[in-house]
Formats: C-alpha cells, sequence, structure tokens
C-alpha cells in the first residue's frame, strides 16, 4: 500500500514526465509541485517507489520516469479524465460535417481525425455488421463482354465490382439473374446470403450460363468484401514522433504489423468497458512493449457497435486523451447514427 505522499509523487512524476519528456529528479519535484517535505524525503520516496516497480532509474541522470507499472497505478487510481477544450470538440464537429455518402466513409474519416488530434497512430473499425441485411442487387452492363455489379446492404454498405462475363453470354440474361437474386437474397441477413452462394444459387444460375463457376467467385468476393470487418487507420507515420529509440527493422515490422486487419482486430480485443487503457505487455505483442492502447467503443443503435483506439508511446498524457476519446466517440456515434436515419428518407 502506498502513502500518501509517495502517490502526490508518482503522480507528480507522471506528469512532469509526460510534459518534459525528460527524468523528474527531487528538485523538480519541490520547484513544480506542492509536495511538502525536504529534498532528501523526497529521494527516499522515490528510491522506495523505484524498489516497489513504480519508478524506474535511466542511465543518463539521477531523476526517474514512471515504470509500465506506475502508468498502470496512475490510470488504474489517480488519473481524472480531462475536459476536452472548445475548439477541439468544434474540430470533431466540423470534420464529421462533411457530407458522407457511405457508411465506411465516416469511418475513414474517424481514424484520419483522431490521429491529427492526438498526433498518434488511430485505428477505426466500424459497427458490427453481423445482423446486416442485403437490401440491393444490380448488374449494370458496361459493354459487350464487361458488368458491373452493385450490392447494398440495410447498415449503409455499397460495394462494387466490375467482372467479365463468358463468351457468348446473352447480356439480356442479366434481368433474369438480378431478379433471381431479389427473390433469393434480398431482404436476408448476410450470414444467411452466404450460404445460399455456396448451395443454392449456383444451381440456378447455371440456367442462364454454361458455367457458373467463374461468375460465383467474383460475386462471393464482392459479398466478402462487404462483410468484412471495417478497421482503418490513420497517422502511420506519427509514430516516428515518438519512437527515437526505435531502429528501422523495429518500425518495419509495426508498419506491416498494421496492414494486417486480422492482427489489428486482434488488437483491440474485447472491450469490456467503453474505454480501456492496455499498456505495454498487456497488449501481447512483443513489438509493441513500449506503447500504450486507448480503445473506446461507440452505440450506433441499429448498427451495433465499433471501436476507436489510439496507439502511443506509454508516456502519453492519459488523462488528455481518455477525456478526448470520450468526447470524440459521442460525436462519431451521432454522426454514424444521423447518416444511418437519413437514408430512411431516400
Amino acid at each position: 500500500m502506498l502513502t500518501e505522499r509517495q502517490i502526490s509523487i508518482l503522480k507528480s512524476i507522471v506528469g512532469l514526465f509526460t510534459k518534459y519528456g525528460q527524468p523528474i529528479g527531487s528538485k523538480t519535484l519541490l520547484e513544480e509541485t506542492n509536495i511538502v517535505a525536504s529534498s532528501a524525503t523526497i529521494r527516499n520516496e522515490m528510491v522506495r517507489l523505484e524498489e516497489l516497480g513504480f519508478l524506474q532509474k535511466t542511465h543518463s541522470s539521477s531523476g526517474r520516469i514512471p515504470s509500465k507499472k506506475g502508468y498502470r497505478f496512475y490510470v488504474d487510481y489517480l488519473l481524472r479524465p480531462a475536459k476536452v477544450n472548445h475548439d477541439e470538440v468544434e474540430t470533431i464537429q466540423k470534420a464529421f460535417d462533411n457530407p458522407f455518402f457511405q457508411l465506411d466513409e465516416i469511418v475513414v474519416k474517424s481514424a484520419e481525425v483522431l490521429s491529427n488530434l492526438t498526433s498518434y497512430t488511430a485505428i477505426s473499425l466500424g459497427p458490427e455488421i453481423k445482423e446486416s441485411k442485403l437490401t440491393g442487387f444490380r448488374l449494370v452492363p458496361l459493354n459487350e463482354r464487361k458488368v458491373m455489379a452493385i450490392l447494398v446492404t440495410d447498415k449503409g454498405h455499397v460495394e462494387d465490382q466490375i467482372f467479365t462475363v463468358p463468351k457468348g453470354f446473352d447480356l439480356n440474361n442479366l434481368e433474369k439473374i438480378v431478379s433471381l437474386f431479389n427473390d433469393q437474397l434480398v431482404g436476408r441477413p448476410l450470414v444467411e446470403v452466404f450460404k445460399k452462394l455456396q448451395d443454392e444459387v449456383p444451381i440456378l444460375i447455371h440456367k442462364y450460363m454454361h458455367t457458373a463457376e467463374g461468375m460465383m467467385d467474383l460475386i462471393n468476393e464482392l459479398f466478402i468484401k462487404t462483410a468484412r470487418e471495417r478497421i482503418h487507420i490513420g497517422g502511420r507515420m506519427n509514430m516516428l514522433d515518438y519512437s527515437e529509440n526505435m531502429d528501422v527493422d523495429q518500425f518495419k515490422s509495426i508498419y506491416s504489423f498494421m496492414d494486417g486487419k486480422h492482427d489489428l482486430s486482434s488488437l483491440l480485443g474485447h472491450q469490456n468497458e467503453e474505454i480501456q487503457v492496455r499498456i505495454g505487455n498487456e497488449l501481447n505483442i512483443d513489438i509493441l512493449e513500449n506503447f500504450s492502447l486507448i480503445s473506446a467503443t461507440y452505440d450506433a443503435d441499429e448498427l451495433g457497435t465499433g471501436t476507436i483506439a489510439i496507439l502511443g508511446p506509454t508516456s502519453m498524457p492519459y488523462s488528455k486523451m481518455i477525456g478526448l476519446m470520450d468526447v470524440f466517440r459521442n460525436e462519431l456515434s451521432k454522426k454514424i447514427v444521423d447518416h444511418y436515419h437519413s437514408m430512411d428518407d431516400y
């Protein structure tokens, strides 16, 4: 159990190290805090906090910096989310004022805006689409061999794919295929649509084509694109600003990791709280041991829930970032819900 003085010293060192980026000594604590104690007493307390694992000493200075255990204690017991200033709230709201034609555009924009606001790498995961239903399917001939397939879901997702039909295929049969899809698939959950695409639909399409395999592969790909998790990243290069000690190989590994949508989905994991902070080894990824991840869920009503996150150094200003994430998730939620409801007007 830490004493009140030890807690005050730890909290002050976290704040000052975040502010200055340099190890904090007893002189700095005396000059910039209200801690009532002699320099010798503060030094002794800092040694004790180091022995307990809350602080660590660097080779270049007699000062101390917070350890990952220290940050964990600070986040769990000492942190109070900072109030977001008016300019930042206005920046978020203005960014979402732009017209969006697809829900996915909002998710992409959210990652961009969040990375700009925080100067960290931002990750945005769109609302769950497990219950999405197919609401529209079209096949539009572009020329004698090229056809564009377009599908729409009730969650606002629109996907298109251009493919080539077999030689000799009668384009007049496209209307029959569209009619077949409308009868068999439109209005059904995507999970059910996938099953029918594997079992029943190829047999029915075969009536209009000598071979359905090529076309079905392309249509399957189109549906997979629609149902994939919408993970977007903003500010990948921001990590260079706070990773002076990172070598080229480390940066390449992290940058490559960012391209793995499955890995990122696993990184975000299951969210037990509306806002969650994981520090260093808690991420269970070796290359991110010196990073922290703040993730937050947002509620999009019928669309389900999505997740936003920022990946930054363990020395990030947690109080400010958590306050900002709370405001941001609420604004993102409102924008997505408004966009979804506006589609009902058409």
